[in-house]
């Protein structure tokens, strides 16, 4: 248990020195924004996923089988949204070789793009008589910032810390720990990632269910901004670090 407390500590909290320097608590950050985003996208916008892709495939499924309540219009909006955010970003990181600039320039565009989706819904309330073409707007602007995250998370290559999907988080930890029958310090960072996500679906669906439509988005823009701000002297850094071929591992 110690060595699984001190994992969770030295994630949140890197030592100086740490071979992946302050990107884990950045991409904690981020990972509590995406458990707000899907729980924001999944309330509000009505049974879809912005961030969790695998749900959406599913819940594809569910709307061509004619389950109620699934839109399949609206699954294929975030997917096709999502694909083209991570494009983007691959087309706009590729050519970035230090790991907390692209970290920065990742989350400087999201910022904008959850801030202009807050934007929309204050605007446009979405609402049960409200147009799909409002709801799916907000959704594709979703869906492309998270696609924009997923696209620089998988650059700055930190392991465990994905963002957004913890299903393979999940199992390596306690298969790892089945294998080597104790808790280590690697599923401390595992289990820290599983509780950030769902850390951030309850106050994503704490918004949603008792702020208005405009907060339940604007809190999230915030935490990218502050992220972003964060985000700023890791980006000036030069250490062995922030190199892209030193995150493999």
């Amino acid at each position: 248990m110690r060595e699984l407390l001190r994992g969770a500590w030295r994630t949140a909290v890197p030592e100086p020195g740490d071979r992946h320097g302050p990107l884990p608590p950045l991409l904690l950050a981020l990972t509590v924004l995406s458990g707000m985003i899907d729980a924001v996208s999944y309330l509000m916008l009505g049974q879809v996923f912005v961030a969790n892709m695998t749900g959406n495939v599913v819940f594809l499924g569910f709307a061509l089988a004619g389950a109620p309540g699934f839109s399949v219009t609206t699954s294929l909006v975030a997917l096709l949204a999502f694909v083209a955010g991570a494009f983007l970003g691959g087309r706009l990181l590729a050519p970035v070789t230090h790991r907390g600039r692209a970290l920065l320039h990742a989350v400087l565009v999201e910022t904008v793009l959850l801030g202009a989706a807050a934007l929309l819904v204050a605007l446009f309330p979405v609402s049960p008589g409200s147009t799909d073409s409002s709801r799916d707007l907000a959704t594709a602007v979703l869906a492309l910032a998270m696609g924009v995250q997923n696209a620089m998370v998988a650059v700055v290559a930190v392991p465990d810390l994905t963002t957004t999907v913890v299903t393979r988080t999940i199992t390596a930890a306690f298969a790892d720990t089945g294998r080597t029958g104790r808790l280590e310090q690697r599923a401390g960072r595992r289990l820290l990632s599983v509780l950030t996500l769902a850390a951030g679906a309850l106050v994503g669906a704490t918004l949603v269910l008792h702020a208005s439509q405009g907060a339940a988005l604007g809190v999230p823009a915030a935490l990218a901004l502050v992220a972003g701000l964060a985000a700023v002297r890791p980006a000036r850094a030069d250490a062995p670090w922030t190199a892209r071929d030193r995150g493999r591992a």
